[in-house]
């Protein structure tokens, strides 16, 4: 019972330190409020609010219902321009898509001669420039065909298919960007505020003052686990409520109780790892080195970026060690599809495992390093 006041009233003095460091604490407010929802909303993979124009020198009935099929929020409102001035406003900047639509365009469709539309696109936005591509030829083919069968120019097909997304039916970015985003937050900082509180207490010397004390290796490393985690988890929920939910209208389809549990346990597992890598560094520049090399990857092959299964199959295997992996998944299933416990316990039982082994690790090599350092 003593032992257990004694990690608890360490834990206690790990959090006022933080409070005190004002660094630390300036960034644990934008990681979890401006981050990531600069994050949700700053980064998009789909066209949004794209500037389009259209040069129309055929003025029928066809191509004014092209150019009336682009509609906020994804293109903003069409433009009117000369016939021909397409490179001097994409040189200008004004535009990021331009349709040019030649002349006799809608009696080159009713007579089949297959005529052509030319799109001018801006590609120095490179991933709007690919994508908006894409929405801008299917608007197009679809317009065009829509028109071709109402003028009993082609037979409508024979099959007509209804998609349907589950999940996510309006296919909102900012809904899957803004939860991982904040995952991405959780990992980050629990990893580097338990690490930078070991390394803290080695280079000022305090290290030495704790050892005097009637303090294990163990009780140190769990003191620090425990109240950097809390922390962590704390500020975790906040922006759960108040950015995801508040600022960014994200609805929790799940537990929101049991996505904080899974949080836990996650961050039981980073801030082991924090222990793990600030043991094996010796300085604060050698932690920071260590945090890019394997925290980076660990949220690169996730799922949140991309999905595992399209990663190659060797791979897929080998993430099953990282615990982001299994958070991301019991994450994205409680949040988006709503999934209890019975669904999402072999992802909390893998990061508890993993925690575990980690925690075990971390106490071995700790112990290591202060009997050299004495």
């Amino acid at each position: 019972m003593q032992r257990l006041a004694c990690i608890f009233w360490l834990g206690l003095k790990e959090m006022v330190s933080l409070r005190r460091d004002w660094v630390m604490m300036a960034l644990l407010v934008w990681s979890f409020t401006l981050a990531p929802l600069m994050e949700a909303t700053g980064v998009a993979s789909s066209v949004n609010n794209a500037s389009i124009a259209f040069a129309d020198e055929d003025n029928s009935p066809l191509s004014r219902a092209l150019s009336a099929a682009f509609f906020p929020p994804e293109f903003q409102p069409m433009v009117q321009i000369e016939p021909g001035s397409g490179p001097e406003h994409l040189d200008a900047g004004r535009f990021l898509f331009i349709v040019a639509i030649p002349p006799g365009f809608e009696k080159d469709v009713r007579a089949r001669r297959n005529p052509e539309i030319q799109v001018l696109i801006d590609a120095t936005a490179m991933e709007q420039a690919g994508i908006g591509a894409s929405y801008i030829t299917n608007i197009l083919s679809t317009e065009i065909r829509r028109f071709a069968i109402g003028a009993d120019l082609v037979d409508p097909a024979p099959v007509d298919l209804v998609v349907r997304s589950a999940f996510n039916p309006n296919r909102d970015t900012v809904r899957f960007a803004g939860i991982v985003a904040l995952i991405g937050q959780i990992m980050w900082l629990t990893t580097i505020l338990t690490g930078a509180a070991m390394i803290r207490e080695r280079e000022h010397g305090t290290i030495e003052h704790l050892l005097a004390m009637p303090l294990a290796p163990f009780d140190i490393a769990v003191a620090k686990i425990w109240a950097n985690a809390a922390v962590v988890l704390v500020a975790a929920a906040l922006s759960l409520t108040f950015v995801m939910q508040g600022s960014l209208g994200i609805t929790i389809a799940g537990s929101k109780a049991l996505f904080l549990i899974g949080t836990a346990l996650f961050l039981f597992t980073a801030t082991a790892l924090g222990v793990f890598l600030a043991t094996l560094a010796r300085s604060m520049a050698q932690f920071a080195l260590l945090v890019m090399l394997v925290v980076l990857p660990m949220l690169m092959l996730s799922g949140g970026e991309t999905p595992v299964e399209s990663q190659p199959d060797w791979l897929q295997v080998g993430t099953l060690v990282l615990p982001s992996r299994h958070y991301m998944a019991a994450s994205q299933a409680i949040v988006f599809k709503g999934a209890g416990v019975e669904t999402v316990w072999p992802e909390f039982m893998w990061m508890a495992a993993l925690g575990t082994m980690l925690l075990t690790t971390s106490i071995m090599l700790f112990r290591r390093s202060v009997a050299q350092e004495n």
